[in-house]
């Protein structure tokens, strides 16, 4: 049995996994990206308790490897540690520092100093409830009793207007319950919080639970006709866009009541993209087997309405994390897999390859219609039409 090997993110691909984070996308969706599971995101996630770590910078008042440098020649020529501070302009206290802490007067070397300097920079810094265990006693007991950090800090702030020290916002609590390496307040009070969860998630998430913000003029599947859900008229369709590597997506559509598929090959996710392309396949279909499509909450179908004008199609949108309100479609991607694994780049195969495949599960027969195929069944609807 093979094994994967481990992935280690770049900088800047951890910088897009914050990006996207706060942006309100899931795991799942920035695992797809790096054709990984959701479970290789979380651990970089969960470190900070979901809370991005801010961007390193370097003290102002910190030397520079310049300066690091004009010590190191400083000290091959022999010069005192107050010449070379008087050189630099720094105090000789620093210099003298400086230069005890990075192996003395023979075994100082500016780029290696410089780089022990920015690793010791990585020390997490205590927060300001580590030095006050009262105030932390006064949160720990409000969050107890239910009160969200939000409340906690605008009471602290009436109860000590002129002091301080005496109160927190409260993104300090929620930092301080969130990332345990500060070691301050207890993980237990987590669950207390309304929403009781691991790691923090961004504001946008939850409005992406609610549907806001993302399609607008969507149409909930909670206003589709009762003779879709019965599967007693032809025409109705699900769909969805599988995954692969290398940010590649193939469109897949089903229709509901025979089961038969089709297949779209997209360029990317973008919304122009998929739309075109589910237009170009859905216009070779008889008007009277284009009535519905039912997708998820995807950004790729922003431009539905452009969809539905290509095609007639009304078009409704699923509940927010709800996959068996596509039961058809999720049951036929996982078909789809056995033709296009997940991990692959989706993108090589041609319009013409996903037809053949779209014709060979079409001919499958299968016991949800009484081992009749889907391409059979559908035949038999466009018979009767004519």
């Amino acid at each position: 049995m093979g094994y994967r090997r481990r992935i280690y993110f770049t900088e800047k691909q951890k910088t897009e996994i914050w990006d996207r984070w706060q942006r309100g996308e899931s795991m799942s969706s920035i695992g797809r990206l790096f054709d990984r599971n959701s479970s290789s995101i979380y651990p970089l996630l969960a470190r900070t308790g979901g809370i991005r770590p801010p961007d390193r910078t370097r003290s102002r008042l910190a030397l520079t490897l310049a300066e690091r440098e004009e010590v190191s020649r400083g000290l091959r020529a022999e010069l005192s540690l107050r010449t070379i501070a008087r050189q630099l302009k720094r105090a000789p206290s620093t210099i003298s520092r400086e230069v005890r802490r990075n192996g003395g007067r023979r075994r100082y070397r500016a780029a290696q100093s410089d780089q022990a300097a920015w690793d010791r920079a990585r020390r997490p810094k205590p927060c300001k409830l580590a030095y006050r265990p009262t105030l932390c006693h006064t949160i720990s007991g409000k969050l107890e009793r239910k009160w969200s950090p939000q409340q906690i800090a605008g009471w602290l702030k009436r109860e000590h207007p002129d002091d301080e020290g005496a109160r927190v916002s409260h993104e300090t609590i929620y930092r301080s319950l969130f990332i345990q390496a500060r070691g301050v307040l207890k993980k237990e009070l987590l669950a207390h919080l309304r929403a009781t969860r691991a790691i923090r998630r961004s504001r946008h998430a939850s409005l992406k639970r609610d549907g806001l913000g993302q399609i607008k003029d969507a149409i909930s599947i909670r206003e589709r006709p009762a003779a879709v859900e019965d599967r007693a008229i032809p025409g109705h369709w699900e769909g969805d866009l599988i995954a692969g590597s290398k940010n590649s997506f193939i469109a897949t559509l089903v229709e509901r009541r025979t089961r038969y598929v089709m297949l779209a090959k997209v360029g990317n996710k973008d919304t122009a993209n998929v739309v075109a392309a589910l237009a170009q396949q859905v216009q070779h279909l008889p008007r009277e087997l284009r009535r519905s499509l039912t997708w998820d909450r995807g950004k790729e179908l922003a431009d539905h309405k452009r969809l539905t004008l290509a095609t007639d199609l009304d078009i409704y949108f699923c509940d927010p994390h709800s996959p068996w309100q596509r039961g058809t479609n999720e049951n036929t991607n996982r078909l789809l897999r056995q033709y296009f694994p997940k991990g692959t780049d989706l993108s090589s195969h041609s319009q013409d390859q996903l037809d053949a495949v779209a014709r060979e599960l079409n001919d499958r027969p299968r016991k949800t219609l009484n081992y009749i195929s889907p391409a059979e069944k559908f035949d038999e609807c466009v018979a009767a039409i004519r």
